[in-house]
């Protein structure tokens, strides 16, 4: 079995429920890391609010940082699961 692969998300209803849960922690992170770009850059207009757009700006490149992590976590969660089914079936062999 290898990571990222279309079959791994949907072995059974608990890789489903897995993969869905990490796509919505995925979209959530996309969506807070645009919000943190657009405030920042509205900030940055203000010569007196240009420090916290900065911090705005690391926030969202940190938010944009997590999203391949989520993802490499995901397929190493749905991998370990994979490995599981496949041990009980040697298990009942």
């Amino acid at each position: 079995m290898s990571l990222f692969l279309h079959q791994n998300r949907e072995r059974n209803e608990d890789t489903r429920r897995v993969y869905a849960l990490f796509e919505i922690a995925h979209t959530a992170v996309d969506f807070l890391a645009a919000l943190a770009f657009i405030a920042g850059s509205v900030l940055f207009f203000y010569k007196s609010l240009q420090e916290a757009g900065t911090w705005l700006f690391l926030l969202g490149s940190i938010l944009f940082a997590v999203k391949p992590t989520l993802r490499l976590a995901r397929e190493l969660k749905l991998y370990a699961m994979g490995r599981q089914e496949d041990l009980k079936a040697r298990l009942k062999g």
